[in-house]
């Protein structure tokens, strides 16, 4: 059920479900969108960009376009139903006119890959320029969308908060104004003025409660404030805490509530359930999926208490399943909503292959020529037999394999000199993407309490997960549950770099260590020209290993290949200097991105430094919300994923060289070849030892 047609970016280049194919989820069978106390509770999840953006995620434009919808004379009311109904038909003709265009798209493309007639190469560069406008109206009809999903979406008056506290203990419905500013603290603006006449109060601090109560609060969507909540509510309560104050709410109001949408507890309840979705939605992985405790809660209050009095229980249980199933790789699909998704998952990466040719953006820093885009001959070779063998599963880089894989260490490094660099860089990007696409915008909070600390190696390989302590520089609540996954990615990056200087060290002459090193910086330099900066990184940091810099092979490298080092460590510089450095402009949009995951977490370190809490004891939201923008990011990145073809053959061979040299020692590897030193020339060495005979015969005379 988690569907990103809600929550498009401006820029998102893709539409993953059709409009029309939502009505699929709208049979009289499903009771809970049929029952008129409740409203449809599809997509409810704000998505990265309501964190990243905030209230600036809709712009003045999008407002003015949201006050001419559903008119038909200008002297018309506006009517929120009739907005939707017209936006539904504006926003189902200009995705179905998109998808068309597309597949005509993929037709000239074909045509002209296999002929050179004039006319088709002529009309590509027009229809790539009416793709653009298409893309961008579709972009812009589905952000109306989200404005109409989210503005006036059951909340209350900032006044009405602190009741919302005591709803959950008291059966009475006088919800009169009482008292906020013991429970948050505003600041005021004028900055975003076209949301609000006359500007809006921003939150600055607010006790546990009054930061839980603020998501009933009637511009929390829209703020972007509940997506911020999502990612950083453990700084300040627990799991079990989150998911109780929600609970009292629904309880107290569920069966009391009224038919009309207007009253107060029916907008609490209606935006009890919506937050517990959007919480389901976005952190099941993180929250429930590693707490058994806490979804046999959920699951036991909405079997005992939602599920006989509507049929939105049923849809919050399948909610959960589905879920469950994504999390644990099952195939199965239990929802239409999942077949939807499998369906639409060509014309995604369509979309994905298609943006990568419409954005010409270039990087700050100086690229040097000769590594282009990759050639059609070294595309074809990508399409091998391998390609159609059936896939490995590998939970990461250093898991066992299988034996008929078992001949890597026959052919040592042999195989990556026979491989160009560009061939390398896809696979490794791939391997690189499995990883990265498990990983959640939580996962980087909190990484001071794993042992993540600001060194190349960030975890000690003889430090297991279930060995770190956490009861240093702890900042998530004690009782709060903390997923591990970050280590994993991290052990994963420190095995990658040692495979790097293990490959190079173990060259036995120094031809083919030069080789080595060469094709280690192209691998590189391709890699973050393709926005894979983690693999980028992580080769950089093999090639920065004392022992390796001390190669006599660095001497005789070409002086252009060895100039792409330089570069790396340009790039480097630029990922440690700005925490949002890789969201500026437009390419990430168009373009996939893989951030260096130990980079992204020293800059979440940074921003968790200092106290979170002001003297009164209120947390600091304003320090919280910076922390939701940068890790919002990762979701981001996660929406425009590589299209490379796999070589399966290549992978296997890389997966079990890595794993082979992951608890390395380098220096006892280097140790054992003599290319590794600097040699005396023979001549020198020869003349040298006649004059100590001479010497000696003379002593004799």
């Amino acid at each position: 059920l988690q569907s990103n047609s809600c929550c498009v970016s401006p820029g998102l280049a893709e539409e993953s479900v059709e409009p029309e194919q939502e009505t699929i989820i709208k049979i009289p069978g499903n009771s809970y969108l049929m029952s008129p106390n409740l409203p449809d509770f599809h997509g409810c999840s704000p998505g990265w960009s309501s964190a990243f953006y905030g209230a600036e995620c809709f712009d003045s434009e999008v407002h003015s376009y949201m006050k001419n919808l559903g008119k038909q004379k200008s002297s018309e009311s506006q009517n929120i139903d009739a907005k939707k109904v017209e936006l539904e038909q504006l926003l189902m003709m200009e995705t179905k006119n998109y998808r068309k265009t597309i597949k005509f798209y993929q037709k000239l493309l074909q045509k002209e890959r296999s002929s050179k007639g004039l006319e088709t190469k002529s009309m590509l560069p027009r229809l790539r320029g009416q793709l653009q406008e298409m893309k961008s109206k579709v972009q812009f009809l589905e952000l109306v969308k989200k404005y109409i999903m989210y503005a006036e979406q059951w909340g209350v008056e900032s006044c009405v908060l602190p009741a919302v506290i005591h709803s959950g203990r008291t059966d009475t419905a006088n919800m009169a104004p009482v008292e906020e500013s013991s429970l948050l603290l505003y600041y005021n603006t004028d900055k975003y003025q076209c949301n609000n006449e006359n500007g809006m109060r921003v939150l600055q601090a607010g006790t546990p409660l009054g930061l839980m109560a603020h998501l009933y609060s009637r511009n929390a969507f829209l703020e972007g404030y509940v997506q911020q909540f999502l990612y950083t509510f453990r700084y300040f309560c627990t799991q079990e805490e989150f998911l109780q104050f929600l609970l009292e709410r629904i309880s107290s109001t569920l069966s009391s509530a009224s038919p009309d949408s207007s009253t107060s507890l029916t907008k609490i309840r209606n935006r009890s359930f919506y937050i517990l979705q959007a919480w389901i939605e976005d952190c099941y992985s993180v929250d429930f999926a590693t707490n058994t405790d806490l979804l046999h809660t959920l699951k036991e209050f909405i079997s005992s208490k939602v599920a006989p009095l509507n049929g939105y229980g049923e849809h919050l249980l399948s909610l959960l399943e589905n879920a469950s199933a994504k999390k644990s790789g099952n195939a199965q699909q239990s929802s239409s909503m999942d077949k939807c998704e499998e369906e639409g998952e060509e014309d995604r990466k369509m979309l994905h292959s298609l943006c990568k040719k419409l954005s010409e953006d270039n990087f700050n820093w100086k690229l040097s020529k000769g590594m282009g885009p990759i050639s059609q001959y070294q595309r074809e070779r990508l399409y091998t037999g391998s390609s159609v063998l059936p896939k490995p599963c590998y939970n990461s880089f250093t898991e066992e394999f299988p034996v008929s894989f078992a001949k890597a260490d026959e052919m040592g490094p042999y195989l990556l000199i026979e491989y160009s660099a560009q061939q390398l860089c896809c696979q490794l990007t791939l391997l690189q993407q499995e990883l990265f696409h498990k990983c959640h915008p939580v996962h980087f909070l909190n990484s001071r309490a794993l042992g993540v600390k600001d060194k190349c190696v960030a975890v000690q390989k003889a430090v297991s997960t279930e060995t770190v302590s956490l009861q240093v520089c702890n900042l998530f609540l004690s009782k709060c549950i903390q997923d591990q996954y970050l280590l994993q990615l991290l052990r994963n990056a420190d095995s990658i770099s040692t495979w790097v200087a293990a490959e190079i060290v173990t060259c036995h002459t120094s031809k083919l260590q030069v080789s080595l090193l060469s094709k280690f910086l192209l691998i590189a330099k391709c890699c973050y020209e393709q926005r894979n900066f983690a693999t980028a990184m992580q080769i950089l940091a093999g090639l920065e290993n004392l022992i390796v810099r001390q190669l006599p092979a660095w001497k005789i490298l070409p002086a252009k290949v060895a100039e792409i080092m330089e570069e790396l460590k340009a790039v480097e510089v630029f990922l440690k200097s700005d925490s949002l450095c890789l969201m500026e402009g437009e390419r990430f949009k168009t373009h996939p991105t893989i951030p260096a995951a130990h980079v992204l977490a020293m800059h979440v370190q940074q921003l968790e430094t200092g106290g979170f809490t002001m003297t009164n004891g209120a947390h600091k939201w304003t320090k919280l919300r910076n922390i939701a923008k940068v890790v919002s990011q990762v979701h981001a990145f996660q929406e425009n994923p590589y299209t490379y073809t796999p070589d399966f053959k290549l992978q296997s061979y890389l997966r079990q060289r890595i794993s082979h040299f992951k608890d390395a020692e380098i220096s006892a590897l280097a140790a054992d070849n003599c290319a590794n030193f600097h040699q005396i020339p023979a001549e020198k060495h020869s003349r040298k030892i006649q004059d100590a005979l001479r010497r000696m015969k003379a002593t004799f005379q």
